[in-house]
């Protein structure tokens, strides 16, 4: 990922604050001719498993992108809060359009899970995690075993210890004081609000 030094983020802090908003995320692997294919999944990441975290997820297992996963490096992108940026946004007057962001790219090695309740702990986990906050949380033991098992043998589980993170908080840090709290005050009332915030105060 191209990242100039002031946009430069604290990856694995970065990737912390914005799940889980951002765990439905785009993973990237290439086939044997170097075309890239991509598909976009919930992921989870548990920071304390490796130096670096480590992320599971799933996916169809018609999908023939995990034939690609075993043995090759994979990439996976998280997309964090961002916001059009106008030039009339700032306080000075010589600007362009922009795009202000945060985002976070993780590198590895992806695994497939094999073992049956691996692999029920990865859907249990990904449903415990998008369901938190529910009035009702619902889960796995609703499913009666029968259609449960037959769920789990049409999808492929697996996970990535991560290897590199990079992490890129694009906000005008390389703007001057005036037009960092007027990207502040344009942000307010959206997601990156307190990235601009955080900015503004530097």
């Amino acid at each position: 990922m191209y990242t100039p030094k002031h946009f430069l983020s604290p990856a694995k802090e970065t990737l912390l604050k914005i799940l889980p908003e951002a765990s439905f995320a785009t993973l990237v692997t290439s086939d044997e001719d170097g075309l890239p294919l991509a598909t976009h999944l919930p992921l989870s990441y548990n920071p304390d498993a490796g130096e670096s975290g480590t992320i599971r997820g799933h996916m169809a297992r018609a999908n023939p992108h995990w034939k690609l996963l075993a043995g090759r490096q994979s990439l996976i992108i998280f997309s964090g809060p961002h916001l059009y940026v106008s030039p009339r946004d700032y306080a000075s007057k010589v600007n362009v359009p922009t795009w202000n962001y945060v985002a976070v790219h993780a590198y590895g090695q992806v695994n497939l899970l094999e073992d049956a309740v691996i692999v029920r702990g990865v859907l249990e986990t990904l449903t415990a995690e998008n369901e938190q906050g529910r009035p009702v949380p619902w889960n796995l033991s609703e499913i009666e075993e029968k259609r449960s098992s037959a769920m789990m043998k049409a999808i492929v589980a697996f996970e990535m210890p991560v290897a590199r993170l990079e992490g890129k908080a694009k906000l005008g840090q390389n703007k001057s004081v005036e037009d960092r709290a007027a990207l502040e005050s344009a942000a307010h009332g959206t997601e990156l609000a307190p990235w601009q915030r955080f900015v503004s105060m530097d």
